[in-house]
């Protein structure tokens, strides 16, 4: 069948823009990651950043304060307000903390990693930079669950981001904000005003995770929706609240989006930025 010029030209057009412009049938592990994705991880996920840690870490051979937290061997963790457990800030006015991030981690795994520490460059004055001869570093491995120091150690300072169960953008935000010096939000020291610990609820041998800490609260209100605020049913064995807010029970706990604006703030009062 004999084609009309104009049918011709059409399919010449259509031929050209095919070859200028290919189909990608799937999404190059290479390619940047894109803001949709961030929301696409945030709207899939139904879990809480806290309950999501503690199930990852169930199976860990560390042994962790509160769920998360490496137990300190040269001091004692509540002491770490001091500016001997803080990154220390450059000339410039830039906290600079140096990080290595291990092979064992995919390049897709190494871009949510390296996008996790770009949230803090744009609100914070924390500044994340690949390692070059610093002593002090963040060295990010895939090991038996989330965890992290509270605050700088010293020397090679692993924050583990288990690749089967931690590869979430507000828990890599979580550790990270351990590793610059903050605990959980229920273990404040003024935690009682607004929250109840049903002690009841949970394994005495856990109760220590729930001890209040000698914080420093930097003269900020209590955040119900902070990324460093476990869930209701943290460390429950019958799946009743272990803690509860007050005085209204229904208030929202344990987010699983990234900071709130609570968080930014404590991190630039302690860090004076």
């Amino acid at each position: 069948m004999k084609m009309s010029p104009s049918v011709s030209l059409l399919l010449l057009l259509l031929l050209g823009l095919s070859q200028a412009n290919p189909i990608e049938e799937e999404i190059s592990e290479e390619g940047p990651l894109q803001e949709e994705d961030i929301e696409d991880e945030v709207n899939d996920d139904t879990v809480d950043i806290g309950t999501r840690i503690l199930m990852s870490n169930n199976a860990t051979d560390e042994i962790l304060l509160e769920g998360d937290l490496l137990a300190p061997k040269t001091r004692n963790a509540i002491r770490c307000w001091s500016q001997s457990c803080m990154w220390r800030k450059a000339r410039n006015g830039q906290v600079v903390v140096p990080f290595a991030i291990s092979g064992q981690f995919s390049s897709y795994e190494r871009q949510t990693i390296e996008r996790a520490m770009r949230g803090f460059h744009s609100s914070t004055c924390i500044r994340f930079v690949p390692r070059g001869r610093e002593r002090d570093f963040l060295s990010i491995e895939s090991r038996g669950g989330c965890f992290s120091a509270l605050g700088r150690s010293g020397g090679i300072q692993v924050l583990s981001i288990n690749k089967q169960g931690c590869m979430y953008h507000g828990i890599i935000q979580h550790e990270i904000i351990h590793a610059l010096g903050f605990q959980h939000e229920q273990t404040r020291s003024d935690r009682d005003g607004y929250v109840k610990i049903n002690w009841q609820n949970m394994n005495r041998a856990m109760a220590y995770n729930f001890h209040k800490q000698n914080t420093n609260n930097l003269n900020t209100p209590y955040d119900y929706s902070s990324i460093m605020h476990y869930g209701r049913t943290a460390f429950s064995i019958n799946g009743r609240d272990t803690i509860t807010p007050i005085p209204n029970a229904n208030t929202r706990i344990g987010q699983r989006r990234g900071m709130s604006g609570w968080d930014v703030k404590r991190i630039n009062l302690l860090y004076r930025c």
